[in-house]
């Protein structure tokens, strides 16, 4: 009969090793007037004691931890070990992916809706700005204008998702000490965080609002050009949309850091909802507006301001209940008014680490604005501009699969970055070389994951470009120009995928400068390549194949980064072990 393995094996084993180590000590010790059986009781006693104490220590799943981890508790006054947070499962992973990438995609879906309706809207043969083509004209880069705009600032939602996240790693209070509201209640961990981001992004959208509202009509004129700004009605079109519009920033910049907020809480679900009023309101006030009353460009632009205004308004209240404790105000009135005390986290903390990552965005935003300029100089006009149009659609189509995962590591990662205050109250302390183990493993686990999802987005979109350009136009000349992008726009989607995640893993580990370094970098290093080929007469294609050795040398320091932290890592956990 094999024997069975039993789960006192352990202690046995650690029975006898102190046995040997020097626990028979206590035998040498025996008084000649005294009986050797008593003192054998008092050596196998202590031998007991020890033992039952380093059996009873074991990890939050049941486990022991093993000798050399027992031992060094035993010998520092047996201090409980904080273990690191269980990996999130496949389905929370899940539950938190497909409802972040609808609010990814919500924002592109009302400019969407609003195209729809005013093109379908519009008379085709009439004159002027009323005209089918003309309202369209106008809406492209007024939409173009009012979603940089937004963009522009969503280095705030970042912010708010990773310092929410640590914080609510990290505990209630500060510091350790319980922080309570004007009405006693203990504050819930992050309050410091949602109110700063909220106030911070509140006045920033009251800046960008009055900015637009002075200065809209000479940029959206330069944005488009001269000859495009002398067509009857497109300039004032534009500019219409984009004042009523512009109304909207402070509350749709609200909306934003709320947003993240509750996603650094991993609650995808909550601004999903505020979303689904803000898209009722949207496809119901255009077609009342635009369809019915035929206010055209006008009317959509009133119904998207209250779409968002509604959205937001929607998510007020559930995010109150969500991130603040009862009594608790999002802070969004002065102090000098309130009077209320200084929170833990200032605008100045706040604005500390967003700054790097406006880095990051601007650095998005004048590559592929450096692209198009180079496809615009390019011979074969318009079709050679229409392809590179149609190739950086489709990569922006693909784009938010896969930064929803950079998204993902910016909630999740975190967790495992800071200690619980309420574990170092109760004097556990941590493993660090265990807790970096942790972190790595989820890191590496959601690069596999982007890395499948990168490689089914880039075939979708070559595919489409390479086997069913129809799709997309209907123009022969266009879908001649448009082929050969195939290849080099599918590589750069593919390679998006570990320069998005390995993206989102450096900043939930704060490495902003290393990261703002790599873009001020690669950012300088594109415009000569571009002016290069532009003066080189193409073709279109060498632009793309451009992008997608930025995208490589961007996925290289990102990836090497992170590679060369684990291998360190595993470096420091092996001397400690030893």
């Amino acid at each position: 009969m094999p024997l069975r393995k039993s789960r006192h094996a352990p202690v046995a084993i650690l029975v006898f090793v102190a046995f040997l180590a020097g626990e028979s000590r206590a035998f040498a010790s025996i008084n000649s007037n005294r009986s050797f059986t008593h003192q054998l009781g008092k050596a196998t006693k202590l031998i007991t004691q020890k033992a039952s104490l380093l059996s009873s220590e074991k990890n939050q799943n049941g486990q022991f931890t093993g000798r050399n981890a027992a031992i060094t508790r035993l010998r520092a006054g047996a201090q409980s070990i904080i273990p690191p947070p269980d990996p999130p499962t496949s389905l929370a992973l899940l539950k938190f992916y497909f409802p972040c990438l609808a609010l990814w995609i919500s924002g592109p879906l009302l400019s969407l809706v609003d195209t729809s309706f005013v093109g379908l809207s519009a008379k085709a043969n009439a004159l002027g700005g009323a005209g089918s083509a003309a309202q369209l004209a106008a809406l492209g880069p007024a939409t173009t204008f009012i979603d940089g705009s937004l963009y522009l600032f969503a280095f705030l939602n970042v912010a708010t998702t990773n310092l929410y996240a640590s914080a609510l790693a990290r505990g209630a209070g500060t510091e350790g000490k319980v922080v309570t509201n004007r009405e006693g209640n203990v504050q819930k961990p992050g309050e410091g965080v949602v109110r700063t981001a909220a106030k911070t992004s509140l006045y920033s959208g009251i800046g960008l609002m009055l900015f637009l509202l002075g200065v809209a009509r000479p940029l959206i004129a330069l944005y488009i050009g001269p000859e495009a700004a002398a067509s009857p009605g497109l300039l004032d079109a534009a500019h219409e949309y984009v004042k009523i519009r512009a109304l909207s920033m402070p509350t749709s910049l609200l909306g934003g850091v709320l947003q993240a907020a509750l996603l650094g809480a991993k609650d995808s679900v909550t601004p999903l909802v505020s979303i689904l009023y803000s898209t009722i309101v949207n496809v119901s006030g255009d077609y009342l507006l635009v369809n019915k009353f035929g206010m055209g460009l006008k009317g959509a632009a009133i119904a998207t301001l209250l779409a968002q205004l509604v959205g937001t308004a929607a998510m007020i209240g559930p995010a109150r209940s969500r991130l603040l404790s009862k009594g608790s105000s999002l802070g969004l009135l002065p102090r000098w008014i309130t009077n209320a005390a200084p929170d833990d986290i200032g605008s100045r903390t706040f604005l500390k680490f967003a700054a790097p990552v406006l880095t990051l965005i601007l650095g998005k935003i004048s590559a592929f604005g450096f692209m198009t300029n180079a496809a615009a100089g390019l011979p074969g006009q318009p079709a050679t501009l229409a392809a590179h149009q149609i190739a950086l659609s489709l990569f922006f189509f693909a784009s938010p699969f896969l930064e929803v995962i950079s998204q993902t590591a910016q909630a999740f990662l975190p967790s495992y970055s800071v200690v619980p205050t309420d574990g170092g109250k109760k004097g556990g302390s941590i493993d660090p070389c265990e807790w970096k183990s942790a972190s790595n493993r989820l890191v590496f686990r959601l690069e596999r994951v982007g890395i499948l999802v990168g490689a089914v987005m880039a075939s979708v979109v070559g595919s489409i470009v390479a086997f069913l350009p129809g799709i997309v136009t209907k123009d022969a000349a266009v879908q001649t120009a448009v082929k050969p992008l195939a290849a080099t726009l599918a590589a750069g989607v593919l390679l998006t995928a570990p320069v998005a995640v390995s993206e989102g893993a450096l900043i939930a580990r704060k490495q902003l400068s290393y990261l703002a370094g790599v873009y001020l970098t690669s950012t300088a290093l594109l415009p000569p390549v571009l002016r290069k080929i532009r003066a080189g007469g193409g073709p279109v294609v060498q632009v793309w194949v451009c992008f997608a050795l930025f995208q490589l040398f961007r996925s290289f320091c990102f990836l090497g980064k992170i590679l060369k932290d684990s291998m360190n890592d595993g470096k420091n956990k092996s001397d400690s072990s030893n």
